[in-house]
C-alpha cells in the first residue's frame, strides 16, 4: 500500500499496489503492520457497509465524541464516491480543514480518519457500494455531525445533492472556526 498525507493531520489516502494477473486483481485491504509503519495505531472492531442507489445522494457530516471517538478506514467496493474527512478536533493544527478524495472501485483508493475527525460522501455513479471499518463501536449518545453545506467549513461537493437524509439536512451551523485552513480536493482518479 502507498500512503500519502493530507491536509487533514493524520488523514491519510491510502493506495493499493494490486497483483494483476489474468484472473483479475488481488489487492490488500488493510493491514496492521503496515498501517503501524505509518505511525497509524488503527485497530478495527466495526465494519459497515452502505449503498446508495441515485448518483448525488450525501451521506454525512458524521463523527462520535470521545470518550467514543473514531478513527475510519473508508473504501468504495462499487461505483464511486466523493469522500471527505473534516477535521472537528479543536486542538489539531488543521482544525476546520478538510480533504475530498475520489474514491471508486476501479482505483480501490481508501481514506483513514483519524478520531475525532468528521466523516461524508457524495456518490458519483448510482448504484455506489461503500465499506468502512472502525475503531470504536458506533454509540447512538455519542453520535454527532455537522452541515454538509455549512458555510464555516466551505465543502465542495463536485454535484448538485439529489438525495439527503432529514438529520443530515437539519444538523446545526457550527460555530466559527478559527485558524481554518484551505480545503484539499483531490478529485484524480
Amino acid at each position: 500500500m502507498h500512503f500519502s498525507k493530507t491536509s487533514v493531520e493524520g488523514a491519510m489516502v491510502i493506495d493499493p499496489a494490486p497483483h494483476v494477473d489474468a484472473r483479475g486483481r488481488f489487492m490488500r485491504a488493510w493491514c496492521l503492520q503496515e498501517f503501524a509503519e505509518q505511525g497509524i495505531a488503527f485497530e478495527p472492531v466495526q465494519a459497515n457497509m452502505g449503498i446508495s442507489t441515485k448518483r448525488g445522494t450525501i451521506r454525512g457530516m458524521h463523527f462520535q465524541e470521545a470518550p467514543d471517538g473514531e478513527a475510519k478506514l473508508v473504501r468504495c467496493t462499487r461505483g464511486a464516491m466523493f469522500d471527505v474527512v473534516l477535521d472537528m478536533r479543536r486542538d489539531s493544527p488543521s482544525y476546520g480543514a478538510w480533504c475530498g478524495v475520489k474514491l471508486s472501485g476501479d482505483n480501490g483508493r481508501m481514506l483513514y480518519l483519524p478520531e475525532g475527525c468528521a466523516h461524508g460522501y457524495q456518490t458519483l455513479e448510482p448504484d455506489t457500494e461503500m465499506h468502512y471499518m472502525t475503531s470504536a463501536f458506533y454509540t447512538p449518545g455519542a453520535a454527532r455531525g455537522v452541515r454538509f453545506d455549512d458555510p464555516a467549513f466551505g465543502i465542495v461537493w463536485p454535484l448538485a445533492v439529489t438525495e439527503i437524509s432529514e438529520q443530515d439536512r437539519n444538523w446545526p451551523p457550527a460555530l466559527i472556526v478559527p485558524g481554518h485552513v484551505e480545503a484539499d480536493a483531490r478529485l484524480t482518479a
